[in-house]
């Protein structure tokens, strides 16, 4: 359960997304809304390197980008996975201007037939949209956060930036309720990248409430090794950091190791047990 966590917040170095040299144009990151501030028709957030849209009825649409590049005055950001998505994006005196191209459109026919939508800044996101979707969609840009420093740097640098993305209170450390929202905001992502909608996305935030408990408690007493409630970058990385020096000795003798795998078999019952109440 552990190592599916840290798979799913995208933070395994080997996960990583590679590093745009462009991304989404700061002044385009942000919240954005379509209609009235006061109740709003959708929602658009630009991250660094992805754009998910939110409606009261529609499917969510989280578009990850692993390229970004200049067409013909839009930005073009072109999506993962077998489809690879695109979303044409370009700031205009209205706001935010965006629009989604046919995918048999060729790169230098863009944008194509494809119908523009404009997005306005609000002075505030609506309180029913911030309780709805705030943990998501900052746990979308933890992750990016995560995923930069973990294809860039060291393990040790890795474990920092996760301890750094989820420290609320900081005391960089990250206690169970600060896990259980790391936890609860990556089901909102992984909900929103399979095209839920808004009802769908507030129950898996909901079952992500009482995993993130669970996986809370199972990361603290698997590798709280100061037994101060909290885990530490150093805890985190202890032995992705520490197994080059674990050099052994030339001492003893081998011991037997039959007994070992009922053991390891005892351990992930109970684990599996506490998971399934």
């Amino acid at each position: 359960m552990m190592k599916k966590t840290l798979l799913a917040c995208g933070l395994a170095a080997s996960l990583a997304a590679p590093a745009l040299a462009q991304g989404v144009p700061e002044p385009l990151r942000g919240a954005w809304f379509a209609g009235d501030c006061a109740d709003p028709q959708a929602m658009l957030v630009m991250t660094g390197r992805a754009a998910v849209r939110v409606e009261s009825e529609a499917p969510a649409r989280l578009v990850r980008f692993r390229d970004t590049r200049e067409a013909g005055g839009w930005t073009l950001g072109t999506g993962t996975g077998a489809e690879a998505p695109r979303l044409l994006f370009r700031g205009v005196a209205e706001g935010l201007e965006t629009a989604e191209p046919d995918p048999k459109t060729r790169d230098d026919r863009l944008p194509g037939d494809a119908r523009a939508s404009v997005w306005r800044r609000c002075p505030a996101p609506p309180a029913l949209l911030a309780g709805l979707h705030g943990e998501g969609v900052a746990a979308l840009a933890a992750i990016e956060h995560v995923e930069a420093a973990c294809a860039a740097g060291t393990p040790a640098a890795c474990a920092d930036a996760i301890v750094r993305q989820g420290d609320v209170s900081g005391d960089a450390l990250l206690s169970a309720a600060e896990l259980a929202r790391l936890t609860r905001g990556i089901a909102w992502v992984v909900a929103a990248q399979e095209g839920a909608t808004q009802d769908v996305l507030l129950g898996a935030t909901a079952a992500g409430t009482l995993a993130g408990v669970l996986t809370a408690r199972l990361l603290i007493e698997s590798m709280d090794y100061d037994g101060d409630g909290k885990l530490s970058a150093r805890e985190l990385a202890l032995d992705a950091t520490g197994f080059a020096r674990a050099t052994g000795t030339a001492e003893g003798a081998p011991l037997r190791t039959d007994g070992l795998a009922e053991g390891a078999g005892m351990l992930r019952g109970l684990i599996d047990g506490l998971m399934n109440r």
